[in-house]
């Protein structure tokens, strides 16, 4: 069975048939969810799928896209959010220097705000890092008694061996079957195994030979196949040990 440890079935991709195929994924191998936010109605939407379905739980948070609408009373909001049953994380947060729909220095200051909320909470974090990786560090150093991981690491191996060392975890999504995923299988095989989580991040970026099309969980075996083969072991072990690592880290069960 799987853990998908990033998924955001509230996207308006699932629109016309959300509640099928979150009825589907336990037929598909996928016992446990985490729903990750971006804004405050996506946030309130992944606690509603914890209330309502047993093996789906949130996480509250604002995505550097959206940090503009950082505000007193969203983060107040969120805090409230955080307190509620099967809440398990703050995020996803972080920097997206690709995009840019914020202003970088906003973006940090929602990164901040937000580490700081999820120190004081004793919640994890889920950190977006696209191309900001020098900030993303320099933030997370500063807040040394918060934990997380970074999601869909797109990070070099140097990086990455800081984040271990500093007691974060690593999670990969399909981009690792993508041909021009260069960094990745080095990432992949160094990680340790107890610091490594798997996602789908659907419905974007499903792995081959389902890229380009809208992804959900049940795709989490293409990824485990991928990483098992990296990492020279089974993919129903990657699925054992990630399934683990997922709910030792969100404290699950």
């Amino acid at each position: 069975m799987y853990f998908d440890t990033h998924a955001h079935y509230d996207d308006e991709a699932f629109e016309a048939d959300r509640e099928e195929v979150i009825a589907s994924l336990g037929e598909k191998g996928v016992s446990l969810v985490v729903n990750a936010s971006s804004d405050i109605r996506s946030s309130r939407m992944s606690v509603s799928f914890a209330e309502k379905y047993p093996f789906i739980y949130a996480a509250v948070g604002i995505h550097p896209h959206d940090a503009s609408s950082l505000t007193e009373a969203s983060l107040s909001e969120i805090r409230s959010l955080a307190s509620r049953n099967k809440v398990v994380a703050i995020g996803e947060i972080g920097l997206d220097y690709f995009y840019n729909y914020s202003p970088r220095e906003v973006q940090k200051e929602a990164f901040r705000l937000q580490m700081q909320l999820a120190g004081e909470l004793g919640l994890p974090v889920i950190v977006h890092d696209r191309d900001a990786h020098d900030d993303s560090m320099k933030i997370v150093r500063d807040f040394p008694q918060v934990r997380g991981v970074f999601h869909c690491y797109s990070g070099s191996l140097e990086m990455a061996k800081e984040l271990i060392k500093l007691g974060w975890y690593l999670s990969f999504t399909g981009a690792v079957t993508f041909k021009n995923a260069k960094k990745a299988p080095d990432v992949v095989a160094y990680v340790p195994e107890d610091r490594l989580m798997i996602e789908t991040d659907c419905p974007y970026l499903a792995p081959v030979p389902l890229r380009g099309k809208r992804n959900d969980s049940g795709n989490l075996k293409y990824i485990a196949d991928r990483i098992a083969e990296i990492r020279g072991t089974t993919s129903e072990h990657i699925a054992s040990v990630t399934m683990d690592n997922g709910k030792r880290f969100f404290s699950i069960g």
